[in-house]
């Protein structure tokens, strides 16, 4: 069989059929996948830039541009253009001149103030803040949009790394085993025991904690609990008879890891996928809340999260962001469980 461009065999084919057959984990996959897709293109749907702007028969396209001035517009200011008032000016003046902008015209990052009324403002369709603003006045949806974006590409990052160490470490232990086995038995006791939270509030004493530090701490620390896995289903591999035929041929170790038994071991890594997906998530935001995460301004769930819990009389602070992960968390658990189903050798293997 042949799907999306790849021949696909049988078994992974039954696989599919299976996790497409559970409509729970299949559907939250599909509505994960867009959810994904329109925080990647999120600038079109929430920006404070106008998406076109058609002026003296020219056609601009600010949103994935270099910085407009003002001057480019006619204006008096040589800073990025007001796009909202550039638009208001147009529709006064009534001529050819129009401006486009997107759905929600606020980034994460502008502050909203008006001069009759202090933030956090309630959600007002009027005022395009469907979901109100913060404390400083910015844009919950916008800040729940990209806070999304800045936490998927996190724990996905965070996956990479992780798995990346931990399956290379964990097949290397099972497959060589011997003195190599038991050292980095002890070394990952030792490493596993070492609590990273306080790594990482060290570490943000010394320098201010940023994407990549975390990134890198998170996985300097979290790559030891699938090298467990990963070691025991290369040692049951290992004593498989089509190992023994691979080395009966004068198959090298190498050949036999990578070519034999990572493919035979990689449901155990999918079953985990997506579990450690909604854990990075999860860990980001809590670092966040704590003030132990990414640094202000970064849109984060967290800091929306922490605003809320400080300003319980603005619900739509704390209920937005509650609901927002619940969803995602929700969707991760139900593909998890789908997976894992989909995965399972006792669906997949009949004995007669």
């Amino acid at each position: 069989m042949i799907m999306f461009g790849l021949r696909v065999n049988p078994v992974t084919r039954r696989r599919w059929s299976r996790f497409r057959s559970l409509r729970r984990g299949y559907w939250s996959a599909l509505l994960l996948g867009a959810l994904i897709a329109l925080s990647l293109v999120a600038e079109l749907l929430i920006n404070n830039r106008a998406l076109i702007v058609h002026y003296q028969d020219h056609w601009y396209f600010p949103t994935y541009a270099d910085v407009m001035p003002g001057t480019t517009f006619g204006q008096d200011y040589a800073y990025e253009t007001d796009y909202k008032a550039l638009r208001r000016q147009f529709a006064a003046e009534g001529g050819g001149n129009w401006v486009l902008m997107p759905p929600i015209p606020y980034s994460p990052f502008e502050t909203d103030l008006r001069a009759d009324q202090f933030p956090p403002l309630p959600p007002s369709l009027e005022g395009r803040h469907l979901l109100g603003t913060d404390t400083t006045g910015r844009d919950i949806l916008a800040r729940l949009v990209y806070g999304f974006r800045t936490a998927i590409g996190f724990s996905l990052l965070l996956l990479v790394l992780e798995y990346g160490i931990g399956v290379g470490i964990g097949c290397l232990m099972g497959f060589w085993g011997g003195g190599f086995d038991l050292g980095f038995q002890r070394i990952i006791e030792v490493w596993s025991n070492i609590p990273t939270l306080y790594v990482i509030m060290i570490v943000a004493s010394i320098v201010p904690p940023g994407f990549w530090t975390l990134l890198l701490i998170m996985a300097a620390f979290g790559w030891t609990s699938m090298t467990w896995y990963m070691r025991t289903a290369t040692y049951k591999e290992k004593a498989r008879d089509y190992v023994m035929a691979a080395r009966a041929i004068g198959a090298g170790g190498g050949r036999i890891v990578l070519r034999h038994i990572l493919p035979n071991t990689v449901s155990t890594v999918v079953t985990f996928i997506p579990f450690s997906i909604a854990a990075g998530i999860a860990a980001l935001s809590a670092l966040d809340y704590l003030g132990f995460g990414l640094p202000p301004p970064t849109p984060s769930w967290g800091e929306l999260l922490k605003q809320g819990t400080d300003n319980l009389e603005s619900l739509w602070i704390v209920s937005s962001v509650v609901v927002a992960m619940t969803l995602v968390l929700t969707l991760v658990t139900f593909i998890g469980e789908a997976i894992r189903e989909a995965f399972d050798p006792k669906v997949q293997i009949h004995y007669e």
